[in-house]
């Protein structure tokens, strides 16, 4: 059984073009060409997954990832244009859980929607609950916690911690924590894991200036320990 996915794509003929390839991928797909219709049918229909143009009219791709985290986690796919750096950050930041720059091959985009559908699909771990220090990751209830007090994650920065709470002091490079991320090793994206870093820090850290958890390794790459 094939995913009902969401295209939001103001280019009529890039929207067309990715519906095809979707529905001969066995999906249900459905398009719309601005912001706001992306929010409405997003919030009367939740879909499987939403494939976000960052250049919406009405209302931005940006502002629809923010207002949609307020109350989905469903995975998100940004859109964006090759010179806007700063948009796929700030993407990343708002809670999208992977992005792909334009102009692209429909295939790549077609093995990223995959990627994201089977990591959203998977059944949980239930190899039982993780602590380390502070921290809880409780693969089965999909559920972190520090301290006691919830936390909630994107399934990008769920599936990291998943991954580095399995194997606590471990060294990860960027490289690695992007295969885990998003199913794709891509260097040309490994800012994006400094970016899902961060926003965790601000989660799961007394001082995300000054990390005890989920720390640096300068030249390498990052560790998840029991803090001091």
């Amino acid at each position: 059984m094939g995913s009902y996915v969401l295209v939001a794509e103001d280019d009529e003929r890039q929207a067309e073009v990715l519906r095809q390839y979707l529905e001969a991928d066995g999906h249900r797909a459905v398009v719309v060409h601005d912001g706001q219709a992306a929010l409405d049918h997003a919030l009367r229909h939740p879909p499987d997954l939403i494939v976000l143009d960052v250049m919406l009219p009405l209302v931005s791709g940006l502002q629809v990832c923010r207002r949609l985290r307020q109350e989905s986690s469903v995975p998100v796919l940004m859109l964006t244009a090759r010179t806007e750096e700063e948009d796929q950050l700030v993407g990343l930041e708002l809670g999208a859980d992977d992005y792909l720059t334009k102009p692209y091959s429909p295939r790549v985009l077609m093995a990223r929607i995959r990627g994201l559908l089977r990591r959203a699909a998977t059944g949980p771990d239930t190899t039982g609950v993780r602590r380390i220090g502070p921290l809880t990751v409780d693969p089965g209830r999909h559920e972190v916690s520090v301290g006691g007090r919830r936390v909630e994650c994107t399934r990008a920065e769920f599936a990291i911690l998943e991954a580095m709470s399995a194997q606590p002091d471990r060294v990860f490079t960027r490289n690695q924590l992007l295969d885990v991320a998003s199913g794709l090793d891509r260097a040309a994206t490994r800012r994006a894991i400094d970016v899902h870093v961060l926003n965790l820090r601000r989660k799961i850290e007394g001082d995300p200036r000054r990390p005890v958890l989920l720390v640096t390794v300068y030249g390498i790459g990052y560790k998840l320990t029991a803090g001091a």
